[in-house]
């Protein structure tokens, strides 16, 4: 015996006139008892002894139930048996109902006796039950049954199974699965039967793929159960098993299940090209062995195709299961047109998905295109569907779908799926080329506001790099600037607005321009950023009154620095944001502390400018951010590392930066990026010379004649007369409302500036003079000849600046 135990007699749906389990009474032809058994007795209560050689009729019958007894006798003598139901008197006196069986027999001295043979009515409506069950699985079930044998032959197969194999009920005798299953199929199916039979564990609707040799091309999907048979001594007799195809439920979870899926991986990014690849490598292989995904060229571009639904496709998405696929197929990245009448072309102009469950038969291919229709015929491609990839009313593009390797051709149902994994990609791609536009735009809109190539500047030679933050994240408020400033000094500039998107570059903008003049007047650092924090504060306070809806800026930061190459004088003051970074033309690295002051908006704090000179060659970085933090980094290995990738072997500036940006940027930031390299430069002694005057009435003369001299050492003689007319106003003013020493500073370099330096804080004003007046035309006759002039102020000294160019220019006031 092996572990199983065998099915009970009260379990197993047992004959009741089986000898084992009914009561058996024999009748003479006078009706008397003549034998009477055990289990007679156990049914009716009556012993053997107290019945034999009685009239049954006396014994079993009451006298209400005599109409019943008689008709059943006259049937049973007219046919020579009877089968029904009679009520019997128990020996306890009550009725009880047994079911009869009555046969006439003969015996061997030709006496004639009956046969009859009972058990209980109830015992017996179950039995019928029982066997209208097992005739119902064998005729009219619409669920397979099938009954094997322990060799795994079949014994007995229903209708339904009959017809799922296409055979006859009765051809399925001694036959085995591998008669009408293919191979792959016929072995799975056995080896579950065989384990049935071994370790008598059921089978419980397992689900597999079947085909059938009549119909190799046709894939079903049945649902498998089985159990072992075994009579009451446990010999294994068998198994049953039933099957039920479970194809439309199976495709109707599958389609779900993949439309789930689709709807999970499609859509991910907010990236045109990303999402057409997410739909391709949904599509295959769970819908098909090859998927093309083709949209018309303006639509990558993030602008809206025309309604009509021509023009170029541009590939934006091939894959498929066999690699010779990709030779058949158009590359991704090829604009091309699908010939006319081809499926592609109808599906686009017709705005409706196309099947082709035979691609031997689609003439309009075979002739507009014979070479590739002839490869791909001859790769075993039999299938394909074309579904127009269509949004708000607006056909972006189609979906090609083949199948070469599965042997079953695309149907309906896999239309209606494929249509359904459009429609979605669809939407995705339509939002993703919704915000290419916006996105785009929103670059378009922060790189016109970023200064284009930096122009060469005597006081410093600089790189910059500004990379925009991924499309997810949208575009930033970073800024960078180099405005050049009077007396050959340069101001280098790095901001960054909070926020990202269109509201952030446009504030970013305003800033930028702000900063721009607030250079101009020649103020401090730290007094650029203080008039630049209450512009924040002021553009926050007129953002709520207008619109509350509109993104609000809650701060910027910012780091201003301005050199000057003559004294190599740096001056700097951060607000908020990530410190400079030196490094010295010896090649270490040179602490500068810049006290980081608050965000520009928060108010009511001061800034600082910290001072120091700079060695000829040194390089400074200005950074934003997104540089120090990227690739959740902190802000103190950011610093590490943009140091060691500065302190790289010496190269040029555009190097530098390329070298930063593979050392500190593994992929598309998160937020934007921006960095300033300047390498400082200092203006030859000979192109500078410096003179103090005293405060004397002959102080005008003695310039004159020292810049006479100078321009005459220069070869700057034609610009010696204008030159000595704006120096003597402007050593006369000094002379007369400063006191004090003067200072003259004359500076070549592409432009002769003339500087004249005094300890009066009072600003100079331009004016109308009077024709009565006596004085008051020195600075209008200043700027008359200069080509700029202007005053910027420092510690404790003013200073009057004018320029001239070193070439004459016909059209000057120098001419």
């Amino acid at each position: 015996m092996d572990g199983t135990s065998p099915t009970s007699l009260s379990e197993s749906p047992k004959d009741p006139f089986s000898v084992h389990r009914s009561a058996a009474v024999v009748l003479d032809a006078r009706g008397r008892v003549v034998a009477w058994s055990e289990h007679a007795t156990a049914l009716l209560g009556h012993r053997a002894d107290e019945v034999l050689g009685r009239p049954a009729r006396e014994v079993l019958v009451d006298g209400g139930d005599e109409a019943a007894i008689a008709e059943a006798t006259a049937i049973c003598l007219r046919e020579d048996g009877w089968f029904g139901l009679l009520p019997v008197r128990h020996r306890a006196g009550h009725r009880v109902y047994v079911g009869f069986r009555a046969r006439r027999v003969r015996r061997p001295d030709s006496a004639v006796e009956w046969l009859l043979v009972g058990s209980l009515a109830e015992d017996i409506a179950q039995w019928e039950i029982d066997r209208a069950v097992l005739d119902g699985f064998f005729l009219r079930s619409p669920v397979g049954v099938a009954v094997l044998g322990p060799d795994l032959r079949i014994l007995r197969v229903n209708r339904a199974i009959a017809r799922f194999g296409g055979l006859p009920a009765g051809a399925y005798r001694g036959l085995r699965t591998a008669d009408f299953l293919l191979g792959p199929d016929t072995e799975l199916v056995e080896e579950r039967l065989r384990g049935v039979l071994e370790t008598g564990q059921p089978v419980i609707f397992a689900e597999q793929p079947c085909r059938l040799l009549r119909e190799p091309r046709k894939e079903l999907i049945v649902s498998v159960s089985a159990f072992r048979m075994q009579d009451p001594s446990g010999r294994v007799l068998g198994v049953t098993e039933i099957v039920e195809d479970v194809t439309d439920r199976h495709r109707a979870r599958r389609r779900l299940a993949l439309l789930n899926e689709a709807g999970a991986r499609i859509g991910t990014t907010l990236d045109v090209t990303t999402t057409a690849r997410e739909l391709a490598e949904a599509a295959v292989p769970a819908l098909a062995d090859a998927v093309s995904v083709d949209l018309l060229e303006p639509v990558p571009r993030g602008e809206e195709p025309a309604p009509d639904s021509r023009g170029p496709l541009r590939r934006m998405a091939v894959r498929g299961i066999r690699p010779e696929s990709m030779r058949v197929m158009r590359p991704e990245g090829e604009l091309f047109s699908f010939p006319e009448r081809t499926a592609p072309a109808r599906c686009l102009v017709e705005r409706r998905p196309i099947l082709l469950p035979a691609l031997e038969d689609s003439q309009a291919w075979s002739a507009a295109e014979p070479q590739r229709a002839a490869n791909a015929l001859a790769m075993g491609v039999h299938s394909m569907m074309a579904v127009p990839l269509t949004a708000r009313g607006v056909v972006l593009g189609v979906v090609c779908l083949w199948r070469s390797k599965k042997p079953e051709p695309f149907e309906e149902d896999d239309l209606t799926l494929a249509a359904e994994f459009a429609a979605r990609a669809a939407v995705c791609i339509d939002n993703a080329r919704r915000y290419t536009q916006q996105h785009q735009a929103a670059e378009a809109l922060q790189r016109s506001l970023l200064p284009g190539e930096v122009p060469e500047h005597p006081a410093v030679e600089t790189a910059h790099r500004y990379l925009p933050a991924r499309a997810s994240t949208g575009v930033g408020g970073d800024w960078f600037d180099v405005i050049p400033l009077s007396g050959l000094r340069v101001a280098l500039v790095v901001g960054d607005v909070v926020g990202h998107g269109m509201h952030a570059s446009a504030t970013m903008g305003r800033l930028r321009a702000a900063v721009r003049t607030l250079a101009h007047l020649d103020l401090a650092p730290d007094e650029v950023l203080a008039r630049l924090d209450d512009l924040v504060d002021q553009l926050s306070t007129e953002q709520r009154q207008a619109d509350g809806n509109t993104p609000q800026i809650v701060g910027a930061t910012c780091l201003y620095a301005i050199y000057d190459p003559v004294s190599r004088h740096c001056a700097m003051a951060r607000a908020g944001h990530p410190p400079p970074t030196l490094l010295g033309p010896d090649g270490r690295m040179r602490p500068i502390d810049v006290p980081a002051g608050p965000p520009l908006g928060i108010g009511g704090l001061p800034f600082e400018t910290a001072e120091l000179e700079l060695a000829e060659g040194s390089l400074i970085a200005l950074c934003s951010d997104g540089l120090l933090l990227a690739d959740d980094r902190d802000i103190d290995e950011g610093l590490a590392l943009l140091r060691t990738a500065l302190a790289g072997p010496a190269r040029s500036l555009e190097h530098t930066c390329k070298a930063v940006e593979d050392a500190m940027l593994a992929a598309r930031p998160a937020d934007d990026v921006t960095l300033l390299l300047g390498r400082t430069r200092v203006l030859a002694p000979q192109d500078v010379v410096t003179w103090e005057l005293p405060a004397e009435p002959t102080a005008a003369g003695r310039a004159r004649t020292l810049v006479r001299d100078l321009l005459t050492e220069w070869g700057l003689q034609e610009l010696a007369f204008t030159t000595e007319l704006i120096v003597s106003e402007l050593v006369t003013n000094a002379y007369r409302y400063a006191g004090g020493p003067v200072l003259l500073r004359l500076i070549r370099d592409g432009h002769l500036i003339c500087e004249v330096s005094d300890s009066s804080s009072t600003s100079p004003h331009l004016r109308q003079a009077r024709s009565t007046d006596e004085g008051g035309r020195g600075l209008f006759l200043v700027a008359q000849l200069a080509e700029r002039w202007g005053t910027r102020y420092g510690r404790n000294r003013k200073t009057i600046w004018a320029e001239q160019p070193l070439s004459a220019d016909p059209e000057s006031p120098n001419a």
